[in-house]
């Protein structure tokens, strides 16, 4: 099985982009697609879902962000010390944004955000790269997408999977963000991902 892009980006175009793309969104987009192809095709509701998360996670920029959408490392640190000092964050309890001894901080990354060192720890091995001696290597988008697909099929966020959501008969598009973040914005992303998969099934060739 493979995938049309053009039916797919033409498709996602309008249904979720609001009639344009620009070329950081079509690169992501690219770069998730790539990496998903290269781990072998499976469900394509799992590529739909991935790109939904993707696309909450980023504020649909498709682009690997630092968290808060800061564009500095100073200025991510500084807007989350704030969020959290103003009572902001009511559910964080270690301000896992603040730097350790060698001046790091490991607030979230990415097309998916990765948070606190150990999740850092966990995608080294996944990556190959030493995301604890160097986090921002998470702001590379081919490294980003490959945090987002192995980390969503194998349930390396949360314990729970894509295959545990959809398999077979069974979708369950709003149940699914338990594999990321709880129920957060759970509804409004699965309203999302049906776009996706509606896309990627109009230009899936057998």
């Amino acid at each position: 099985m493979r995938i049309d892009r053009r039916i797919v980006f033409a498709g996602l175009r309008h249904a979720v982009f609001g009639g344009r793309l620009t070329q950081g969104q079509v690169e992501g987009i690219e770069a998730v697609l790539t990496r998903f192809c290269a781990r072998g095709w499976a469900d394509p509701r799992w590529l739909a879902y991935m790109l939904a998360t993707a696309h909450h996670e980023t504020a649909g920029t498709m682009q690997a962000v630092r968290e808060t959408l800061a564009a500095t490392d100073e200025e991510a640190v500084a807007r989350l010390e704030r969020a959290w000092r103003g009572g902001k964050l009511p559910t964080v309890k270690t301000p896992y944004w603040r730097r350790d001894a060698e001046g790091r901080s490991y607030y979230g990354r990415g097309l998916v955000q990765i948070t606190h060192r150990e999740n850092y720890a966990k995608m080294s091995r996944v990556t190959g790269l030493d995301l604890v001696a160097e986090p921002d290597l998470a702001l590379r988008l081919d490294v980003s997408a490959t945090i987002l697909v192995v980390g969503m099929t194998e349930g390396l966020f949360s314990g729970a999977r894509l295959s545990d959501f959809f398999s077979g008969t069974t979708a369950d598009w709003t149940g699914a963000r338990k594999i990321v973040n709880g129920t957060d914005r759970a509804k409004k992303i699965a309203v999302t991902a049906r776009s996706f998969d509606a896309a990627i099934r109009a230009g899936l060739v057998v």
